[in-house]
């Protein structure tokens, strides 16, 4: 990695102050992944740079010519009645301009018995998130350096609470073509909320990632490792089926060792020929795997797997994702060429 790099990355870091994860924050929707493509290699893949215009949505960075004049709607079915679906499109404007991409990421949370603090039923409600988003990236002079920012407005209803925010993305990328190894740094929803649900100012899920990936020479995969959540160390949570408990009745949590805490950051995903038109992927989220796994049951938590097939100006993606015996989740994802 330059040194130019490692002291813009250094930048960020410094600017950003700790953050949060898991149910500490408002607008959690903007975290759910955006394409079968990520969603097969476990998630959050910020290392892609090629024509897929999803990649934007992730790490703004991405964002480049070969993306011109695609469009890609994606749809999937999370728990419950849960849906949500995305949409990015890019238009290279000029050989000096370049390339501007704009998406949207939408989530329907389903309807809801509605109850009053007496226990009595009153009337059905609903709820939903979108946020809308424009990116641009540009190259750093006489380098493989591509620098880029997402800016986003995002409305959430939940019954009759309403809350209105904006948040910016800002992203790099760094492309060592002799060794065919991308590296990504990305630190997502940078922002605030502009009007809240009740009065009280609620964070944004704040995120810093880092990523490397590389194809493998002599073989046709290429593999991705994204550390997701640096900016908070610990991200365990102790499963109280796994306490220890004494003779006085008494319990112990579990502690989480370094390696299981540290292993919790990482997503590791692989693409069996990612440069033709058909491919295959696998993905293992070791986070998902720990806090959703069953003591002594085998319910491979973690595993994600998928496909893409492309068809002249179409390609079609599908993903699968473990998550418990009882729910998991299917994504599907068509992008079309009007070039």
């Amino acid at each position: 990695m330059p040194k130019r790099l490692l002291i813009f990355l250094l930048f960020l870091v410094c600017t950003v102050s700790k953050g949060q994860i898991g149910g500490k924050y408002t607008y959690q929707f903007l975290n759910l992944v955006t394409s079968p493509r990520q969603a097969a290699m476990g998630g959050k893949t910020i290392t892609i740079y090629d024509e897929d215009v999803n990649q934007a949505h992730y790490n703004p960075a991405t964002i480049n010519p070969e993306m011109d004049n695609h469009l890609a709607l994606n749809y999937g079915s999370y728990f419950g009645e849960v849906t949500y679906g995305t949409a990015s499109y890019a238009y290279t404007y000029d050989r000096h301009l370049q390339t501007f991409q704009v998406g949207v990421n939408y989530v329907n949370y389903g309807k809801f018995e509605g109850y009053d603090e007496n226990g009595q039923e009153t009337s059905q409600f609903t709820g939903s998130e979108v946020a809308l988003s424009f990116g641009y990236a540009f190259n750093v002079p006489n380098s493989n350096l591509f620098l880029g920012a997402n800016g986003k407005l995002i409305s959430s209803t939940l019954e009759t609470y309403s809350s209105i925010g904006g948040a910016v993305d800002l992203g790099a990328i760094y492309i060592d073509e002799a060794n065919d190894v991308n590296w990504a740094f990305v630190i997502r929803n940078i922002g605030t909320q502009f009007t809240t649900y009740n009065g009280i100012n609620e964070k944004l899920p704040l995120e810093i990632m880092l990523g490397v990936s590389q194809e493998l020479e002599n073989v046709p995969i290429r593999w991705h490792l994204t550390l997701d959540n640096l900016q908070q160390w610990n991200i365990s949570f102790t499963n109280p089926n796994q306490a220890q408990t004494a003779l006085d009745g008494s319990s112990t949590e579990k502690k989480t060792s370094f390696l299981g805490n540290a292993l919790r950051h990482a997503i590791f995903g692989v693409e069996l020929f990612p440069k033709k038109a058909v491919n295959l992927r696998l993905g293992y989220n070791f986070r998902r795997a720990e806090e959703l796994k069953v003591e002594d049951i085998r319910n491979f938590s973690g595993i994600s797997v998928g496909f893409g097939m492309k068809f002249n100006k179409l390609k079609f993606n599908y993903s699968y994702s473990r998550y418990t015996l009882a729910g998991n989740t299917s994504l599907f994802g068509l992008t079309i060429n009007f070039q």
